[in-house]
């Protein structure tokens, strides 16, 4: 008689192709670093175009308001439509956008061409991620191979002000769109021809498929209320929109109705809703973005406009925040791995508040060195933070719907990253100088204080 099969082991890690590893992570590094390196360019751009800061913010919010809804549909897509043709289409995208950037006869169209820049970067990330199964043949790829994405991503965020003062420096503030054209015309023929190809169900691109996929009332209800928020806060250092109020009341509610007619909405609230845990992570992980973007831009902006460095010295100075941030994280991953997140969370807490408090000694007199230690310091928190919100995330996280938690924890990045422009906006709309840095300083350390005080607290996340 014969013997009864024996059950398959479980599906082993793979190494994914070096080419289509190479093609994936080109992808994924782009909207990081054309999120960071504009910071650098901001400076030219206004004396060019004569615009106020206030203005001035819309050119980084509107890039961070189509991100955080893009990411989300994006993947989606991907999955419905395959990834190689949403990664490709991406491409297509940022080279559109890489030349018409330059040639922008206004700064509304120069805007255009950033909307254009967010959401063919957006493409990116997601499509990488299912790029990486079906590259593996399904199975699940090897760990190198992840932390090779993330790590990519988080050191493409931190060079891009060093990379982009290089660029200003050289060719002025057009060269951060027109590197773009450069990646792209590169990364599309050979994405093409390296990335394994999609699915042979995924082939038909149908209207119908499109639209039942995209929760369209629930993307439109978010942008009006993210849009309308930070209409009103930039409006706050002139004459306050408070029209915008029942505005973004309404897009609120319309966002929590949509959400409980449909079983997938864009942002699902009824889960964030019940899950105190979840909640507070996101929250958390939305605060922390608005210190460090707040740093990330305001500090390049002081630089240039009171010290009187050019970009490329501003993009120098930056490199110190970026290259300890980067050397942090492995130092935060061993202390999650021996005890959890929590030491990991109170140390980047305290370093923003630390750092942030410093920024309140910045003056046009302050020495080199000085500089220097405080964006060192403000570097720490960062690799700290990231982690372990991350780590915070998968304990407070259903296990069957991870994926859908990780689509609202990178929601709330981009939030706080449209806050923390609209912030910069109120604080500087008289002109940039050390007094306006001071006030934001105060605001930042605020913030950095809940978040220490929630980092405090000893209740861990459960599932």
């Amino acid at each position: 008689m014969a013997s009864p099969a024996a059950a398959p082991p479980p599906a082993a890690p793979t190494q994914v192709p070096p080419r289509a590893l190479a093609a994936i992570l080109l992808g994924t590094v782009l909207n990081p670093i054309n999120s960071s390196m504009i910071a650098v360019a901001l400076v030219r751009i206004r004396g060019d175009f004569d615009v106020s800061v206030v203005a001035l913010s819309w050119l980084v919010s509107s890039f961070y308001l189509v991100t955080a809804v893009g990411q989300s549909v994006l993947g989606r897509l991907a999955d419905q439509l395959g990834p190689r043709r949403i990664q490709c289409t991406g491409f297509a995208l940022i080279v559109a956008a890489g030349v018409l950037g330059p040639l922008a006869p206004s700064f509304g169209w120069l805007i255009g061409a950033r909307l254009l820049l967010a959401a063919g970067t957006s493409a990116g990330f997601p499509a990488g991620l299912a790029l990486l199964r079906n590259a593996s043949g399904g199975r699940p790829p090897a760990p190198r191979t992840l932390a090779a994405i993330t790590i990519a991503g988080s050191t493409s965020a931190a060079l891009g002000p060093a990379l982009g003062g290089a660029l200003v420096a050289l060719a002025g503030w057009q060269a951060i769109f027109l590197v773009n054209v450069a990646l792209g015309v590169v990364a599309l023929p050979t994405s093409l021809r390296w990335l394994p190809r999609d699915p042979q169900h995924e082939r038909g691109l149908a209207f119908a498929t499109v639209r039942r996929t995209v929760d369209v009332p629930g993307i439109a209800a978010f942008t009006v209320l993210l849009a309308s928020v930070l209409a009103l806060l930039l409006s706050l250092a002139g004459t306050p929109l408070w029209e915008l109020v029942p505005v973004a009341v309404a897009a609120g509610a319309a966002l929590v109705l949509s959400d409980r007619r449909r079983p997938d909405p864009f942002l699902d609230v009824r889960m964030l809703a019940g899950n105190r845990a979840l909640l507070d992570v996101c929250a958390r992980y939305l605060l922390v973005n608005v210190v460090a973007f707040g740093v990330f831009f305001a500090l390049p902006l002081w630089l240039e406009s009171v010290r009187g460095y050019g970009s490329g010295g501003a993009g120098l100075l930056m490199i110190p925040l970026a290259g300890v941030a980067i050397f942090a994280t492995p130092l935060a991953a061993r202390i999650v791995a021996r005890d959890d997140e929590r030491p990991a969370l109170l140390i980047g807490a305290a370093g923003y508040l630390a750092g942030t408090l410093l920024l309140l000694a910045f003056s046009p007199s302050t020495p080199l060195w000085a500089i220097l230690l405080v964006t060192v310091v403000l570097g720490i928190p960062i690799g700290f933070n990231n982690l372990g919100l991350q780590s915070a995330l998968y304990r407070a996280s259903d296990p069957e719907r991870t994926g859908a938690a990780a689509g609202i924890f990178q929601t709330c990045r981009f939030v706080g990253a449209v806050l923390s422009t609209s912030l910069l906006g109120v604080v500087f709309a008289g002109g940039v100088d050390s007094a306006g840095l001071h006030e934001l300083a105060l605001v930042l350390a605020g913030v950095s204080a809940v978040v220490l005080a929630a980092s405090l607290r000893r209740a861990r996340p459960r599932r």
